[in-house]
């Protein structure tokens, strides 16, 4: 995958990534390989992104992030970018939007 590179690495990296609706076939290469690249993905339905992740074979530890636990997990993943930040870890994360 073909990074931007800054100035300054050691800011986590946010990616927010369209996933298919219907057919996973749909899924652009790009969004592969940043799902591929990601350490954490925050998903509204992780059923529905967990059968995305297994179907191409992707590891990466996901998580629930949606209306009724935002505020709480919000504050989770901004303290695990900055972590990347601190710690110089390239900590990257995708919210996957189903």
């Amino acid at each position: 995958m073909k990074q931007h590179e800054s100035a300054d690495n050691s800011q986590g990296q946010l990616y927010i990534v369209p996933t298919p609706i219907g057919n996973l076939s749909d899924i652009t290469q790009r969004a592969l390989e940043v799902l591929q690249a990601v350490d954490l993905i925050a998903a509204e339905d992780t059923r529905h992104t967990g059968l995305l992740l297994q179907h191409f074979a992707i590891n990466a530890r996901l998580f629930a992030l949606h209306d009724h636990n935002e505020q709480q997990k919000a504050e989770t993943l901004l303290a695990k970018l900055k972590e990347g930040q601190k710690h110089r870890a390239g900590f990257r994360c995708r919210h996957a939007a189903d």
